[in-house]
């Protein structure tokens, strides 16, 4: 466990850590606050599984803002390389460097040191983790692992293991205090092992009804009550067609703001139409829903609501 000497202002209990998160405005489980809390306490990485648009981006963003701490984003895609995510040297800097002590007639060895010094040091996210910060230790989200290939992810293994890299001219460099670690990915490839025990896992699914209506709430104030309902009810219903893509919590936020805009004040079949783009975002899906099915949908939504009071 680490001491808060080393690493102040983490909660000490799971009702912090969840007081923690009202703070910022994210609406949390107790699983989820438990296991944010055991990685905070346990100097531990933690692993966010989830579908695309269920708020594990969110979780790193809330922990950054409400402990006070710098957010670096590592964003993966396939491709990425060392370079991208650790450190490169700015090359162009270095030659007018070169240039200047050419005809100043320095040294080379002198040169030499001068130009791989760390002010030609371009530090990325990875290497901006392990480096020291007077306002704690970072929070590093390592977003959407899962799209990078698999030679960076074992890159990342041996980051993590012992938070420290070594980069040829200037020697080791290990953090002080590790950063707060935060890596998420979209399932759409398995992760290896060897990474997901270096870490504490948590699967993050989709909101029950009373969760994403709080969510909503906190998120859109402005939508009626009636509205805020019928969206949540509705998308729920839409989780249980056969989607190429379901709607995540992002996509029923991005719709509650857009009928909002439209000073709706509650669902009606030709909105719905009208709108359910903000929703679903392939074609194939959109073409699964004519007029008659908005309307049936909206009716299940509806009675799923009266039962449910």
């Amino acid at each position: 466990m680490k001491s808060d000497r080393t690493n102040p202002g983490l909660p000490t209990s799971i009702e912090e850590t969840l007081k923690l998160f009202d703070r910022g405005g994210y609406v949390a489980d107790r699983a989820l606050a438990t296991v944010v809390y055991l990685a905070l306490r346990m100097g531990r990485p933690l692993f966010l599984e989830g579908e695309a648009g269920v708020g594990k981006t969110e979780v790193a963003k809330v922990l950054a803002a409400t402990l006070g701490r710098r957010l670096l984003r590592l964003q993966c895609y396939e491709g990425l390389d060392v370079s991208s995510a650790l450190y490169e040297w700015n090359y162009a800097a270095q030659m007018i460097e070169i240039r200047i002590a050419e005809a100043e007639g320095v040294d080379r060895d002198r040169l030499s040191s001068d130009i791989f010094s760390e002010r030609f040091l371009v530090k990325r996210p990875l290497l901006e983790a392990l480096s020291p910060d007077p306002a704690g230790a970072p929070v590093l989200l390592v977003d959407e692992l899962d799209r990078a290939d698999e030679a960076f992810e074992a890159f990342l293994l041996e980051v993590l293991a012992d938070f420290q890299v070594t980069i040829p001219e200037l020697g080791t460099v290990r953090a002080k205090v590790p950063p707060i670690v935060v890596i998420t990915s979209n399932r759409t490839r398995e992760v290896h092992d060897a990474l997901k025990r270096r870490c504490l896992y948590h699967w993050i699914d989709y909101p029950t009804f009373s969760r994403e209506l709080a969510i909503v709430r906190a998120k859109v104030p402005a939508a009626a009550d009636k509205l805020a309902r019928e969206i949540v009810a509705f998308v729920q219903e839409l989780r249980k067609e056969d989607l190429f893509k379901a709607p995540g919590t992002a996509e029923t936020l991005d719709w509650a703001s857009a009928l909002v805009t439209l000073d709706a004040q509650g669902l009606e079949p030709l909105l719905i139409s009208d709108t359910l783009g903000v929703v679903l975002k392939y074609q194939d899906d959109l073409a699964r829903f004519d007029p008659a099915k908005v309307e049936h949908m909206l009716k299940g939504a509806r009675t799923a609501l009266k039962a449910a009071e």
